[in-house]
């Protein structure tokens, strides 16, 4: 099958230390690949990818000059995916709505992933007017502010078998990965580590967005002498940081539409102690990967259980559920589905024009 990927020029694809969209839409494109599609990867120039990749800026975004004007630069984006769609059996779009009235004119077969939240103000007129846009959930919670849309499936996110190994938990200290935001609540996992006296090391990233939130809420607290900042890290360094870890802390008080982080932690053989929000419940199988909490307290209670948990059975748990291999199935199955449908509408109206 011929594929085209489109994704964000935010970060490039994967990204070099922290992002989740472009790193998932990378472990899809490759598996595809390895599956024996023709893919092309529409990203930034920087992308590294087995597809064909269409550079559609130098760099990724994120890293480029400060001036850029992100929304010039995925509008050419677009002109690019738009110019060589005759050449695809299915445009599989990364890019939230910003494709639907060129898709809509041009009849694609097509269909968004939706990577972010969706309970914000504006979506809601966005998605009852393009209620003919094909998309797809990354979990069931994630949908539920839209049930407007045309949801065609929820296919959850899968990393590659190989791309971490099971750790013991040898460094003894609690993991926090992602990024220093309020939604995040980084703060949560500090009271949690310091109630238990457990080190806690913090590889985070700190969006400008949040530079103010960091000043005022989060930065005293990383004085603590348990407390250990290190910064945004990427895929080469994950696999140590969340082997070795005694367990990683999800403290989140936000509708997550996924946490890409909570299957890395189970790659790794590393429950996760993880508040009850956003998907949290369909990736988490309590007892099994790690502990569903509802406040500090049971998540300080949580936290100093996880030795009960095995690390094998964690790990068996990602091979079972979250693998690349199953994710590109799933979709590769709904991109025939659309290409049914799409034949049998242009049939219906090959009819309608003869008779």
């Amino acid at each position: 099958m011929r594929i085209a990927q489109v994704a964000p020029l935010y970060e490039s694809v994967p990204p070099r230390t922290y992002g989740g969209t472009e790193r998932v839409v990378s472990y899809l494109t490759e598996e595809l690949v390895e599956l024996g599609h023709d893919v092309t990867l529409f990203a930034s120039g920087d992308s590294v990818t087995k597809a064909e990749l269409v550079p559609c800026c130098a760099q990724a975004l994120r890293l480029g000059p400060k001036n850029t004007d992100a929304t010039a630069q995925h509008m050419l984006l677009l002109e690019k995916v738009m110019q060589r769609a005759d050449e695809f059996d299915v445009v599989h779009f990364h890019v939230d709505y910003l494709h639907f009235p060129l898709s809509r004119r041009q009849q694609l077969t097509q269909l968004t992933t939706l990577h972010g939240r969706l309970d914000l103000p504006d979506l809601a007129a966005v998605y009852s007017e393009f209620n003919d846009m094909p998309v797809v959930s990354i979990s069931d919670a994630q949908r539920e502010p839209l049930p407007q849309a045309r949801w065609t499936a929820t296919v959850h996110h899968g990393l590659p078998r190989s791309l971490h190994r099971a750790g013991t938990g040898a460094g003894g200290y609690f993991a926090f990965l992602g990024r220093v935001s309020p939604e995040k609540r980084l703060d949560r996992a500090v009271a949690v580590a310091k109630a238990l006296g457990v080190p806690l090391k913090v590889a985070a990233k700190i969006d400008p967005a949040d530079v103010s939130y960091y000043e005022r809420e989060i930065k005293h607290l990383l004085d603590d002498p348990l407390v250990e900042f290190i910064g945004e890290i990427g895929d080469a360094d994950k696999t140590e940081f969340l082997g070795n870890a005694r367990a990683l802390l999800f403290p989140i008080d936000w509708p997550e539409p996924f946490g890409l982080v909570m299957i890395e932690a189970m790659a790794c053989g590393t429950p996760t102690i993880a508040f009850r929000r956003g998907s949290v419940t369909e990736i988490i199988e309590d007892g099994v990967s790690g502990f569903i909490v509802d406040d500090v307290d049971s998540a300080i209670r949580a936290a100093a259980r996880t030795g009960e948990l095995d690390r094998r059975t964690c790990r068996a748990a990602f091979d079972k559920r979250f693998a690349a291999t199953r994710m590109a199935k799933n979709y590769v199955a709904l991109y025939e589905n659309l290409r049914k449908a799409n034949r049998l509408g242009q049939g219906h109206r090959a009819s309608e024009v003869a008779a």
